[in-house]
């Protein structure tokens, strides 16, 4: 059974984290069920980097195709060029977008926000993500292929001792129909869809003047910086920021929700986090059911003294 994964890359031609990801959720499955794991990527600047994660194979293509996305024209190359029972795409923007054209060429089954490695391969069954994100079901596939895309920070990175063999291909395809133009909103920051620590904030921070101890305390952490919808609606973050049912869907390991009361709506987009920590001084916000560790206190009290521990703590192990 072989398996097929779109590795995806960034603007500059360098992986994202969840190629990673995906290329080594693909080589479990692969090691469940025989076969061999090839990662395709367009445009990638070091392919090989690829290999410790895995992949059998790796194809990385240039040329015109390559150069402006378009899910329907990749997804026709993807198809193509590597063929598998299998095909694995991480659940980001452009993953989730190729996914359905890519099941419709390929006549497979398409199983999208899964959340673990599979139970079974044959037919695979696996747990996805339901009703945006505020419930879970197991599917089981029906068809010899299947195209799955993965929820990122859903199962982290594995290593793997694995020798890659590396192609170039140059492809050539007609215009498409639809080209996907886009633009970095947050140059220089970490990625919101792929951080492993997202520090949030809500209306409780009373106004965007008092943002600055947020992206402190995300700096301090390495983290990404998020924010619930009304804040975003009020014009005190960018609408980028914004994480929920209407916002952008996260998996972090880390999510710090500060001052937000924790509505439904707002779990079903951080839901998937491994570990949530929540700072509200209403003792009964909502957000404490969901969360793994609570602080009941002012957040103009708790985050400083959260601030001024983590920089000792960075002074004393520097």
């Amino acid at each position: 059974m072989n398996t097929v994964v779109f590795a995806e890359t960034n603007d500059e031609g360098k992986f994202r984290k969840n190629a990673a990801e995906s290329v080594s959720y693909a080589k479990r499955i692969a090691e469940m069920a025989g076969g061999r794991v090839t990662a395709v990527s367009f445009g990638a600047s070091d392919p090989g980097d690829l290999s410790r994660y895995g992949a059998d194979q790796i194809t990385n293509l240039s040329g015109e195709a390559g150069t402006r996305f378009s899910p329907e024209l990749w997804a026709q190359v993807l198809s193509e060029v590597a063929q598998g029972e299998i095909y694995i795409l991480p659940h980001s923007n452009d993953g989730a977008a190729m996914a359905p054209f890519l099941a419709l060429k390929c006549d497979a089954a398409l199983v999208t926000q899964a959340i673990d490695y599979p139970t079974a391969v044959s037919p695979l069954r696996v747990k996805r993500q339901a009703f945006s994100g505020k419930g879970m079901m197991e599917v089981a596939v029906q068809r010899e292929r299947v195209v799955l895309t993965l929820v990122q920070n859903s199962v982290g990175q594995t290593e793997w001792d694995c020798q890659s063999g590396v192609t170039e291909k140059s492809v050539h395809w007609g215009s498409p129909k639809v080209v996907v133009k886009s633009r970095a909103l947050a140059k220089g920051k970490v990625d919101l869809k792929e951080a492993d620590v997202v520090v949030s904030a809500g209306r409780g921070l009373k106004g965007p003047e008092n943002w600055g101890m947020i992206e402190t305390l995300a700096e301090l952490l390495n983290a990404a910086v998020a924010c619930s919808k009304p804040v975003s609606d009020l014009g005190w973050r960018p609408h980028s920021e914004h994480v929920g049912q209407t916002g952008k869907t996260i998996a972090p390991n880390l999510y710090i929700a500060i001052g937000i009361s924790g509505a439904i709506q707002h779990l079903a987009g951080v839901s998937g986090s491994k570990n949530i920590l929540v700072i509200n001084s209403d003792p009964d916000a909502p957000f404490f059911q969901a969360a793994d560790y609570g602080v009941v206190g002012d957040l103009f009290k708790v985050v400083p003294q959260l601030i001024a521990k983590l920089k000792a703590y960075r002074t004393q192990n520097a």
